[in-house]
């Protein structure tokens, strides 16, 4: 396997890893990815559950995997190794956005497949440590490059009230953001926040009563806002995926998978942007090189089917859009 990884630890258990919508995401992609010597940019590798499902079926694909997270890069590579495809795959550590410039370095002019597979992984969420869950006290952290980068208790005991209030709203959709934030702030003067348990029971407390009853855990929309902000999740994606387009031959596919109204509202617009002719409607006829250079391959954001939900509960909010590159741009 070629690497421009560094030595990573390794995971201390083999996590337990269900990718979702895999059918429908293998089915996407094959059609580009079938050819030999195509090639596979997986942007979010994982625990490589999608990659190895499409280095099984096309023999002569070459995959290119991205993961900021040594810990998911790690566990990747065993399985990426164990299958026998270690030869057709290069991990490289970088976040998606960065893709523009793996590309270079590896001398990777066009590619014919790209998949974002957004959000938490299930290493990060099954590992209490990492801080990514509100329902295990752990250190409030929720870095998916554990190395390097501000904390979530950095932004939870550094921010203003009025900029971490516009945290939990913008991010989290949080309708109580200024309660929780005002919350936050009276007890960090007591005590900083340094564990995940703390701040849960203290958003648990900050929402009304009547609302608690409902819609899951208090502190869900809590929790993804600060791990959106510490990660710089949505940003990174309106950068990398006008970059994933570009860098896609004729003919090429971007698959993505998101798991809350926010990132897919990105990505339906970024895309959509894309599959719209741009002659101006004056024109008696189109102008071929002001026509669309992407055609879009689902109807809106495609859920999981009853049976994949019943088998893997955390597909309950995923939602997958694809499209093909038909022409260049001008």
């Amino acid at each position: 396997m070629s690497s421009t990884d560094a030595a990573a630890p390794e995971p201390a258990r083999s996590p337990v890893h269900v990718p979702v919508l895999l059918e429908r995401v293998t089915q996407l992609l094959g059609p580009a990815c079938a050819a030999d010597g195509a090639v596979l940019v997986d942007a979010t590798l994982g625990l490589a559950g999608h990659s190895l499902a499409m280095l099984d079926a096309h023999p002569g694909l070459r995959l290119v995997g991205l993961d900021r997270d040594p810990e998911a890069r790690a566990e990747a590579v065993r399985r990426i190794q164990a299958a026998g495809h270690g030869d057709r795959a290069t991990l490289v550590p970088a976040v998606f956005d960065e893709l523009p410039d793996v590309l270079t370095r590896l001398g990777i002019g066009e590619v014919q497949g790209v998949l974002f597979d957004l959000g938490v992984s299930s290493l990060q969420l099954d590992r209490p440590d990492r801080g990514f869950s509100y329902s295990a006290d752990a250190p409030l952290d929720m870095r998916m490059n554990p190395e390097t980068g501000r904390t979530a208790a950095e932004i939870v005991n550094g921010y203003p009230p009025k900029d971490l209030a516009r945290v939990l709203r913008v991010y989290g959709e949080e309708r109580f953001a200024s309660r929780i934030a005002a919350a936050i702030d009276r007890e960090r003067a007591r005590e900083p926040f340094t564990h995940t348990g703390r701040l849960a029971d203290l958003v648990r407390e900050a929402i009304p009563a009547a609302t608690r009853r409902t819609g899951g855990h208090p502190a869900k929309r809590t929790f993804q806002a600060l791990r959106i902000e510490v990660n710089d999740e949505l940003g990174a994606l309106e950068r990398a995926l006008p970059a994933a387009v570009d860098a896609l031959a004729v003919g090429g596919r971007v698959v993505v998978i998101t798991f809350h109204s926010l990132e897919d509202r990105i990505v339906k617009q970024t895309l959509a942007a894309d599959a719209v002719d741009r002659t101006p409607p004056e024109f008696p006829l189109p102008v071929p090189e002001l026509g669309p250079v992407l055609r879009l391959l689902t109807r809106g954001g495609e859920a999981a089917s009853d049976d994949e939900l019943a088998a893997n509960p955390r597909a309950a909010s995923a939602r997958v859009r694809a499209a093909e590159r038909i022409r260049r741009a001008a």
